[in-house]
Order: structure tokens, then C-alpha cells, then sequence
């Protein structure tokens, strides 16, 4: 277990210019943040990439420094398998609310089980009252979802995925891309 009375030791994002005036939208002083998080892409993307998990703490350590978190989802399925449960006990932990929905197994086999539609719609309803929407993902899926909310509601997007293993059409799509990189993994 990692000891969370350890100094946090920050190290700013290559390319992060310290001198760069920050610009705060919100009203009471604090950028308003919200994070989505497609659980079931970064394991596989991060596991293909590094093979490492990602660090949602660690994360989590970062991205608080931004501003407030206002909203924090993370997006899963749902599993008996105990490991996943205090997976999902760790996350609730750090502050994300887990949402899950049922694996189904269709009778041909083949199997069903994304969160496409339901990330795209908790991000919609949640961007009118945001400044800066966080996506962990690398699903070209949602290049669409981000090029919309930043052109009605003016909201910074940002996406969190492995370099190799993000669609292209994704990274184009938002403000900033921030590659995963070792310092964001265990």
C-alpha cells in the first residue's frame, strides 16, 4: 500500500511552461474540473504499451493541482472477480465514482460490454458547468464528443492516453494531449 503521508513529489509535463499565465473561467476562483475515465481502455492500452498499470493516485496527485474536481467517473464492468472489486474499492478511495455496467454475453459468442454512449452523455451533461474536461481513453470514438462541448461550451479538453495506442483523430481533437508515460504508472 502506498503511504499517502509521503511528500508528493510534482514533476511538471514536458513542454509545461511554469511562466505561462493561467487562465481561470469559473466564478468562484477555481478552474472546475471534470474527469472520465474509460477503465477497460487504459488497463488494456497501458498493459499493451508498458505493460504496467496506470496510477490513479498518482494522477489523481496531479490533476488536483489544476484546479477542483468536480466530477470523477470512472467507467467499468461489472465482475464478480474480487481483485476487480478492491480495484474499484481503490478508485472510490482516490474519489471517483465507479459506474458499471453488465458484461453480456451474446448467444453467438461474441460479447458486449463498452461505455461509449454513457461516457458521451455524463460528458455532455456535465460541460455547461465545467472549465476543463479530463477523458482517459484513447477511442477515436470520442473525437467527435470533445471537438462539440469545446466548441458550445468553450470548455479546455484534454485527454490522458498511450501515445502509440491513441487514435490520431482524438489527440487532434481536443487542447492538450498528454501522452502516458512511466511516471504515470506502477
Amino acid at each position: 500500500m502506498e503511504d499517502l503521508d509521503a511528500p508528493f513529489e510534482y514533476e511538471e509535463p514536458e513542454g509545461f511552461d511554469k511562466n505561462a499565465p493561467v487562465v481561470d473561467t469559473s466564478k468562484d476562483g477555481m478552474r472546475k474540473i471534470g474527469i472520465f475515465v474509460d477503465i477497460q481502455n487504459i488497463y488494456y492500452t497501458t498493459k499493451q504499451g508498458f505493460n504496467r498499470q496506470f496510477d490513479y493516485r498518482r494522477f489523481w496527485q496531479e490533476i488536483s493541482y489544476l484546479g477542483d474536481i468536480q466530477i470523477a467517473n470512472a467507467y467499468a464492468i461489472a465482475s464478480n472477480n474480487d481483485g476487480q472489486r478492491k480495484f474499484q474499492d481503490a478508485l472510490r478511495h482516490i474519489g471517483f465514482e465507479i459506474k458499471l455496467k453488465p458484461f453480456i454475453q451474446r448467444s453467438d459468442g461474441s460479447a458486449k460490454g463498452d461505455w461509449d454512449v454513457g461516457i458521451t452523455v455524463d460528458i455532455m451533461e456535465a460541460a455547461e458547468q465545467l472549465d476543463h474536461i479530463i477523458l482517459l481513453s484513447g477511442d477515436g470514438d470520442f473525437d467527435l464528443l470533445m471537438l462539440k462541448i469545446k466548441e458550445k461550451y468553450q470548455v479546455k479538453t484534454q485527454v490522458f492516453g498511450v501515445q502509440k495506442l491513441t487514435a490520431q483523430s482524438l489527440i487532434k481533437s481536443v487542447d492538450l494531449f498528454t501522452a502516458i508515460e512511466p511516471p504515470l504508472l506502477k
